[in-house]
């Protein structure tokens, strides 16, 4: 293991969503406890979070969101699939059950992706380097064919895909959530030969659903990375036929540090959600800046990097 370097990209999602999120984001990069974040365009301090990831150089790509708030697609704000009859898009279950439902229109789908990414180049300045989905809509059934068509088309080299080592045995999830990530889970594992195809790329490892919110310590931290690893090394080839790339494993871990959001302000055209006005925000961000996680990585070997260091 001594001979594994480990490059973590721990990606702050969210950025965009409110002043309060914002600023718990660029605290935890300016600790060092965040290399890289997911900009929600649609968010309503977007344009903020954008000047701040310029003035801190805080490297940025693009959450894509098609299930939280309203469109920045001007055509799709007032007759669009994607909408609920209060004019706002269906909401991450809802998203769920209009796809299953056969309702969900897929060029509507990526004519918003596309002025996703358009506006994060307009905010921004350039194009992003990752691009995910907020609530994990990007692997889903069809929407994951347009995903992938989209991100080529821009040239977008990285994605997520939300399949994590450990899950199975965490027993502190209640059951309501751990069926949403079992379908999380499923769909990406439906979704690799997509993106495969696509030319798209995604770390080798994908960690933050176990420690998500108030299940956030340092050592649930450290048991999801030493579990990941140990089933990644089980399934890599024997260390004789390793070159020095593959002695590098890459990971990923999402994190939704902040301060939580007061109400009427933030969100995505709705107001915050119910998770942004928590205090389990502020719980990730304080456990993502205690030092002793810092140091564990400097033992480790683990570097922290984002996506355009990979």
């Amino acid at each position: 293991l001594r001979m594994l370097q480990v490059k973590l990209i721990v990606t702050g999602d969210d950025f965009g969503y409110c002043p309060r999120r914002n600023q718990g984001i660029v605290d935890c990069f300016l600790a060092g406890a965040v290399s890289n974040v997911s900009l929600l365009v649609n968010g309503s301090a977007a344009a903020d979070a954008a000047k701040l990831a310029r003035r801190y150089n805080i490297p940025i790509g693009l959450h894509a969101n098609l299930s939280e708030g309203s469109p920045v697609c001007e055509v799709l704000k007032t007759n669009s699939s994607l909408l609920n009859q209060d004019g706002f898009f269906h909401g991450k279950m809802g998203f769920r059950t209009a796809l299953s439902k056969g309702l969900l229109n897929m060029s509507e789908v990526k004519q918003e992706l596309k002025a996703q990414v358009e506006l994060f180049h307009e905010l921004t300045g350039h194009l992003p380097p990752h691009m995910d989905g907020h609530q994990h809509i990007h692997v889903l059934p069809e929407v994951r064919h347009v995903f992938a068509e989209v991100l080529e088309e821009y040239g977008i080299t990285y994605t997520r895909v939300p399949v994590e080592p450990g899950l199975h045995n965490c027993d502190w999830i209640p059951p309501s959530l751990m069926d949403f990530y079992l379908g999380v889970e499923e769909d990406s594992f439906n979704t690799v030969d997509v993106f495969t195809r696509h030319g798209i790329r995604w770390p080798d490892i994908y960690i933050g659903l176990s420690t998500m919110g108030k299940n956030m310590s340092v050592s649930n931290i450290w048991s999801a990375i030493d579990t990941a690893i140990m089933e990644f090394l089980s399934k890599a080839p024997s260390p004789a036929q390793l070159t020095p790339q593959s002695r590098t494993v890459t990971i990923e871990l999402m994190v939704h540090p902040g301060y939580p959001s007061v109400p009427p302000v933030g969100g995505c055209g709705e107001g915050p959600d119910d998770f942004s006005q928590s205090w389990e925000r502020l719980h990730e961000l304080q456990t993502l800046i205690k030092p002793e996680l810092q140091s564990h990585y400097k033992t480790r070997n683990i570097q922290l990097c984002s996506f355009k260091d990979l």
